[in-house]
């Protein structure tokens, strides 16, 4: 009898790692386009929110724009009793810092989080851009709505506070509006610094630049598809770990790439209609955005953004030419692909903030061998483990096996040399951490 009641958990726990959470099917539903459609239009009607703009006035300007923010944010945690810390995090860009700061300038980003409650100093980040700018860096004066780069992506992270407020999770999540950004990513510079500063333990930032526009200047229509970028190994890694790839592997088996098959994994399983595209470049050709700052520090990093961009409404002075009206403006957003990206953004946090930990050490053998072997570090709140492996010209983890609470498994008639490994752990409701490529090497 005894023996038949293990076995039915077993069962049971194993049903439950294969289903899905049904709570994030009502984290997607809880994410409102009218809600999105309202914080965009604020955003825009200040004018401009460039960051050199006017800080006193209470209409116009980034001052306005940030105090507004905040408000927001503090209007969220009075709904939830108070469970968002809320402040500025600031640091003075003093002129001649580049071309594009022509004076001395506070970059204050306007932070909020969400404290989880086992692991509070282990944090998951999504982040939009607060500041805007036409077709002159330089000019902080003229109208600059930045409707779509990057109200969306501001109003984005807004809204995903109102909706995971409702929930507790065992990991931090942090909701923050970073400044500066088109004058040199100075804003995600402070963040990053006072991250590292503090001892945050970063699972990862998920940077939204540009969610709301479906209409490229090609012509294309598209409003499922969307692209993450991610860099494939960090910038700091040691010159150890880079002759160990030249034997064993992992060109592009950073943990910023972990990240962006995580959140390619979660989209295709809870919002399957959308078309997660992984770009294996940090940004654009020749561009930048705010996680590179954290990319920089050794953290996890992507951009999320649209797949289509029309460049007739990014960093253009409003006006009609030739019959084109240029300029970021309001009526350019699409608002329901901003609902479907906020809401890509709110299921990856409430899943990595409701995962364990990665596991710190996996270990691979396997050589001249017919099997591969793999074994790793415990880690506390797993319930079990769960080996990945694709093919190395795979951009996406295609196979798994849940092995349980063990500290190793082997995958027989699988040869090392054919395919790469990861592991992730399992925590009690399925929510698994980031995968983990093998960081060290053994031999029988």
């Amino acid at each position: 009898m005894k023996n038949t009641l293990v076995a039915l958990c077993l069962l049971c726990f194993l049903v439950s790692v294969a289903q899905t959470d049904t709570k994030l099917y009502d984290i997607i539903d809880a994410v409102s386009e009218e809600r999105l459609k309202q914080d965009v239009k604020t955003l825009a009607d200040f004018g401009t929110r460039h960051t050199l703009s006017d800080t006193l006035s209470d209409t116009r300007g980034i001052g306005a724009a940030r105090r507004w923010i905040k408000a927001e944010f503090d209007n969220i945690s009075k709904d939830c009793n108070n469970c968002l810390e809320v402040f500025y995090q600031k640091d003075l860009v003093e002129a001649g810092a580049n071309q594009r700061i022509a004076k001395d300038v506070w970059v204050v980003n306007v932070v909020a989080i969400q404290r989880g409650t086992k692991y509070p100093n282990r944090y998951v980040i999504m982040s939009g851009d607060i500041d805007s700018r036409i077709s002159d860096p330089n000019n902080y004066t003229d109208d600059s709505p930045g409707a779509n780069d990057n109200a969306t992506g501001m109003a984005g992270a807004i809204e995903a506070a109102r909706v995971l407020s409702k929930y507790t999770f065992e990991s931090s999540i942090v909701y923050v509006g970073l400044s500066g950004e088109e004058q040199g990513l100075f804003g995600g510079k402070g963040l990053a610094n006072y991250a590292k500063k503090n001892n945050w333990d970063i699972i990862g930032i998920l940077n939204n630049d540009m969610i709301g526009n479906i209409k490229g200047v090609d012509g294309v229509i598209d409003n499922r598809t969307f692209r993450i970028f991610s860099e494939p190994v960090p910038p700091n890694e040691t010159e150890n770990q880079r002759r160990a790839r030249r034997f064993y592997g992992g060109e592009v088996d950073g943990i910023s790439r972990q990240l962006a098959r995580y959140v390619h994994k979660t989209t295709k399983t809870y919002m399957p209609e959308m078309n997660p595209m992984m770009v294996y470049r940090l940004d654009r050709f020749g561009r930048g955005g705010h996680h590179r700052p954290f990319c920089d520090e050794g953290f996890a990093g992507i951009r999320i953004m649209e797949a289509h961009e029309n460049y007739t409404q990014q960093h253009q002075d409003i006006r009609t030419e030739d019959g084109i009206a240029y300029g970021d403006t309001f009526e350019h957003v699409n608002f329901p692909y901003c609902k479907k990206l906020t809401a890509v953004n709110a299921i990856n946090l409430a899943s990595l903030a409701s995962a364990p930990p990665s596991p710190t050490k996996v270990s691979i053998g396997g050589i001249v061998e017919p099997s591969v072997k793999l074994i790793w570090s415990e880690v506390e709140g797993a319930v079990g483990y769960k080996i990945y492996w694709r093919d190395t010209t795979s951009p996406t983890w295609d196979h798994s096996k849940y092995v349980g609470n063990k500290l190793g498994g082997t995958l027989e008639g699988i040869v090392v040399d054919n395919y790469f490994f990861g592991v992730a752990a399992v925590g009690k409701d399925g929510h698994e951490s980031l995968v983990v490529f093998p960081n060290s090497i053994f031999r029988n």
